[in-house]
């Protein structure tokens, strides 16, 4: 049996949301505060093995404080909430033979909420439970190849939206995900091992009408992967790529988050103590956007708002070098 505790702490200053010109001169601000929010918890699991099987049970309690102290008051303004939760999981294993084990999971978590949101009292659930479930196999058909396959399904007590124009999330109703992971992991040779990661889900909202109940900004589709290579002692580096799929940016699926594939590449070369490294960010020179919301806005000579994306650009092709001395 094993068992641990501990604690998190965090004290986020000047938290704001202001009216600039060309993001530089400040106009007004609508919104500034401190946020200190506390996170102590304990856990406790077992497993037990018969066989082929093997059962491993647990729990975890947490226990949340939240403060929020609105900076903008004339007068002394705090605001404070706490909350307690219990975790169980369970995950049961089932090892065929050398090559094949299978394994299905089930447990209870929650959805961390936004401490201005709960302060506020707008939120319906400080800490609103999350009902997962998945069941897979991992697989080595060949001794230098492994697959991991998964079917999942979520279930959250309450949704969150990010509002661009209050800075803070918004509560809404409750959804579910449901989806299939699958990974890969190849050594073809000693120095050279490639992967990749292939994740596949249909986020939708439970208490709106079919066709209005997207999730805004939720995944539908990421896949991660790249290789790594060491031919010798002193040489090592790697290629990744990230890709995320277009996405629904509102509830109808009216506005959409464009998607991206950004490739990275890096090689160091290590000789007695000093390493020597060239990093090649946005090898494609990718033109994509890093964050990406749905709000309206209205340009000076348009006669009304307009609801579409509002992004940050992702960073462009750049090269960096590092000199690393080891002690």
């Amino acid at each position: 049996m094993k068992v641990g505790t501990g604690m998190r702490y965090y004290d986020v200053n000047d938290v704001a949301l202001s009216h600039t010109v060309n993001r530089k001169t400040t106009l007004q601000q609508l919104a500034l505060g401190q946020i200190d929010e506390t996170n102590m918890f304990g856990h406790a699991d077992l497993t037990l093995t018969s066989g082929h099987w093997l059962l491993n049970a647990g729990v975890r309690a947490d226990y949340f404080t939240f403060n929020y102290e609105n900076s903008l008051s004339t007068l002394y303004d705090l605001k404070y909430k706490n909350k307690s939760a219990l975790s169980p999981k369970i995950n049961i294993q089932y090892t065929l033979n050398s090559n094949t084990q299978l394994y299905t999971k089930f447990g209870k978590g929650f959805h961390s909420n936004d401490t201005r949101v709960v302060t506020e009292n707008q939120a319906q659930q400080i800490l609103p439970s999350a009902y997962g479930t998945d069941i897979g196999g991992i697989f080595k058909p060949h001794k230098s190849l492994i697959i991991n396959v998964a079917l999942w399904y979520l279930f959250l007590d309450q949704e969150f939206v990010y509002v661009g124009d209050a800075g803070i999330v918004e509560p809404s109703g409750r959804s579910r995900r449901q989806g299939l992971d699958l990974g890969m992991r190849y050594q073809p040779v000693s120095w050279l091992f490639i992967y990749s990661d292939l994740n596949l889900a249909n986020p939708r909202s439970v208490d709106d009408a079919e066709g209005a109940n997207y999730i805004p900004l939720a995944p539908t589709l990421t896949n991660t992967g790249g290789l790594s290579f060491s031919p010798s002692k002193a040489i090592t580096g790697g290629l990744r790529y990230r890709h995320v799929g277009d996405r629904a940016a509102n509830e109808d699926n009216s506005i959409v988050a464009k998607g991206y594939t950004v490739v990275d590449f890096n090689v160091n070369y290590t000789f007695r103590k000093v390493m020597l490294g060239l990093e090649i960010n946005n090898v494609l020179n990718t033109e994509w956007n890093e964050t990406q919301f749905a709000t309206e806005s209205r340009l000076k000579n348009e006669s009304a708002s307009v609801e579409e994306i509002h992004f940050t650009p992702g960073a462009p092709f750049f090269v960096k070098g590092k000199v690393t001395y080891m002690f």
